[in-house]
């Protein structure tokens, strides 16, 4: 994938993170949850569509309150990672492989479509409209995200200057505390009924952090297998003389709730 306003248009794939993905990206805290149940979504027999899916931990982790699960993502090992701990758990859920402006329900089909750190690789002008179609009437668009604060945690902040190092492209960085973006098409066609931040601290392991730096773009779905083995080999080091064996990372979650407009 390339976009241009993303890693002034180097490419990335994260099926190449898969493996990682499964392994190391199921960390968001109940509180995650918690916040969507709050808002009355994502559960109770709702029809629920997850664009940019992934390996499926959204789905995967609310499927216990009742809601039916559709998961779309573009990268092919990602769903072939989704099916696979859907099966394991014993969880009916429908993946499949689309990007988010092929995907294609009747109109009035879903309750609910999430979004979940993956808004800034749609076409908005695209993506928008057809959202608001296939909701039902009063239906939500829920836009999620949650990312690690390099400038108050002193671990993050390490690691980003790692992953610059040997990837100077990435533009993922000097994230700080604000309200997740909602694209201007999406307000033609939804009104944005709650905006919302609050703080969370993660747990990891040096292993788990390691691994979980591995999967994001910046790193293993986008570098060199040189610049890649570069990197794991001086990131470990830095957890070894910085990190004790188990540590908090200081994030935050950020998520905007959208109702379709009426008529």
């Amino acid at each position: 994938m390339i976009i241009q306003d993303i890693d002034k248009g180097k490419s990335f794939d994260w099926g190449k993170t898969s493996s990682d993905y499964a392994k190391y990206r199921d960390i968001y805290p109940q509180e995650f949850y918690d916040c969507i149940l709050d808002l009355g979504l994502c559960k109770d027999g709702q029809n629920v569509l997850d664009i940019g899916t992934g390996t499926g931990v959204l789905p995967r982790n609310m499927y216990q309150y009742g809601a039916k699960w559709t998961g779309t993502d573009v990268a092919e090992n990602q769903i072939e990672q989704a099916k696979k701990l859907a099966s394991e758990a014993g969880m009916e859920i429908t993946f499949f492989v689309a990007g988010a402006e092929d995907v294609s329900f009747p109109d009035n089909t879903f309750d609910v479509i999430t979004a979940c750190q993956c808004i800034w690789y749609f076409n908005h002008d695209v993506t928008a409209p057809q959202f608001a179609n296939m909701l039902k009437p009063g239906g939500k668009f829920l836009i999620l995200y949650m990312g690690w604060l390099p400038y108050e945690d002193p671990i993050a902040g390490k690691s980003e200057e790692i992953i610059l190092k040997h990837n100077p492209e990435w533009s993922s960085y000097g994230d700080t505390v604000h309200p997740v973006w909602v694209p201007d098409q999406y307000k033609d066609r939804f009104v944005i009924e709650t905006q919302k931040e609050f703080r969370v601290d993660i747990p990891f392991s040096r292993d788990g952090w390691h691994g979980r730096m591995r999967a994001c773009r910046g790193v293993g779905a986008s570098m060199s297998p040189e610049a890649l083995a570069a990197w794991d080999q001086e990131h470990k080091a830095m957890l070894e003389a910085s990190a004790p064996e188990s540590f908090p990372v200081k994030h935050y979650i950020s998520f905007a709730e959208l109702e379709v407009k009426k008529g």
